[in-house]
């Protein structure tokens, strides 16, 4: 639902992380997504709470283009209180993918399928914050498996939510604390 243009796109780079994130993880969130925006960037995310849900506000503050990438039908946009951003996602030129039929609810299974699309229409993954198990770690494995690189903002070494993160980069995930890297690095 939407401008389905946005797919042709090659410009698209997802940005996800913790539905229960931090203020810190807030900000980066809408820093990362509000400047690649403003620079021409499809800001990609899953309409989730916590990061994705500043990922795709971040990208219609600076008037750019989101895709957000649901777990259930379109009729059933998940969580409720998202609506009103779906809404305003399309509004704004943006789109609303599924790969489920009308009338599907968000069945628990549904998320971790469609973070391989979340990745895979993307040319990088950007990780702000994430727990050691969790969603996002599955987004990251399918993003490998697709050849994409994988960006994380480093988080405090005591935060619950920044273990995944700082793992990834142990692990050899590129470190980012700057938009305009993934621009010289990617774009």
């Amino acid at each position: 639902m939407g401008n389905k243009g946005l797919l042709k796109d090659d410009n698209n780079i997802a940005i996800i992380g913790c539905r229960k994130c931090s203020e810190y993880g807030m900000k980066a969130a809408k820093y990362f997504s509000y400047n690649l925006a403003k620079e021409g960037i499809t800001i990609v995310s899953g309409l989730a709470k916590g990061i994705d849900r500043y990922a795709h506000e971040g990208a219609l503050l600076a008037k750019g283009k989101t895709i957000a990438v649901i777990g259930s039908g379109l009729d059933n946009i998940y969580p409720k209180e998202n609506v009103d951003l779906a809404k305003n996602i399309i509004k704004n030129n943006g789109l609303i993918i599924c790969e489920y039929p009308l009338r599907t609810k968000p069945y628990k299974m549904n998320f971790p399928a469609r973070n391989r699309i979340i990745s895979g229409i993307s040319k990088a993954v950007l990780v702000i914050e994430a727990r050691q198990k969790s969603g996002t770690m599955i987004t990251v494995d399918f993003a490998l498996e697709q050849g994409r690189d994988v960006y994380c903002v480093p988080g405090e070494i005591h935060m619950k939510n920044s273990s995944g993160t700082n793992n990834l980069i142990k692990e050899g995930a590129i470190l980012t604390r700057n938009y305009k890297q993934i621009i010289k690095e990617i774009f």
